[in-house]
């Protein structure tokens, strides 16, 4: 009787458990298909953020690499170019600056050549190239800048797309406006513009950063060049 009793519990447990309505199992997505999962319009938006942020990180290890070897040089190189000219060993000085190979060196090879000028024509020579340099050191600063900028407002763009799509299927849905049909919008909305700021954020520290390093660069050949023309100015 009692094992009769167990039996059918038992089966009206399976019974219920079989009945009771499955629970919904949470579907994940990875980063990759969340970011393309806003249909045609997001997904040319995020490629086209891709590509900018391919060019943003290009553009800043390139600049970093060269400012970094711009920024190098010998303490000892300008004592040596004051012995060299001390002793009059003009060509030795400026086979030492080919050999540095750095903005500093190039400016004062430009002033070694016209030693035997006027004081005010040498500092004019390397004047005009201490502009070349500081350009060369500049070089696609202004791009970069340009991305910190950019790459937000095609986020934005994004958004505003993301949200015409939205508006567009509630208007097509009439009164049966349902949640899924509005997430393609919503996800081109909210993923282009998480995508344009991250791209953004990176090229507008990047860009200070290197302009802090340009500056120091700078300062570097005004004391160099300051210090040169001294050598040139002290009385023989």
């Amino acid at each position: 009787m009692f094992l009769q009793i167990s039996l059918d519990d038992t089966a009206t447990d399976a019974a219920a458990v079989a009945a009771a309505p499955e629970m919904p199992t949470e579907k994940t997505m990875t980063v990759l298909e969340l970011a393309f999962s806003g249909g045609v319009a997001g997904n040319t938006i995020m490629v086209l953020l891709l590509l900018l942020s391919v060019i943003t990180v290009y553009l800043f290890v390139e600049r970093l690499l060269a400012i970094k070897k711009a920024d190098k040089l010998d303490p000892q190189f300008m004592n040596n170019i004051r012995d060299h000219v001390a002793n009059g060993k003009i060509q030795s000085a400026i086979q030492l600056c080919e050999r540095t190979d750095t903005p500093v060196s190039r400016m004062i090879q430009k002033g070694i050549t016209r030693i035997g000028k006027p004081l005010q024509d040498i500092s004019a020579s390397i004047e005009n190239q201490g502009k070349l340099e500081i350009q060369r050191l500049e070089t696609n600063l202004a791009l970069l800048a340009t991305m910190a900028g950019g790459a937000p407002m095609m986020g934005f763009l994004g958004t505003v797309v993301g949200m015409i799509l939205s508006f567009q299927k509630m208007a097509n849905a009439g009164g049966q406006v349902q949640v899924d049909m509005l997430a393609e919008g919503i996800y081109v909305a909210m993923i282009t513009t998480v995508a344009g700021l991250i791209v953004g954020i990176f090229a507008y520290f990047g860009y200070n950063y290197l302009v802090g390093r340009v500056s120091s660069v700078i300062h570097k050949m005004e004391a160099s060049t300051t210090d040169f023309l001294d050598l040139l100015d002290e009385p023989a």
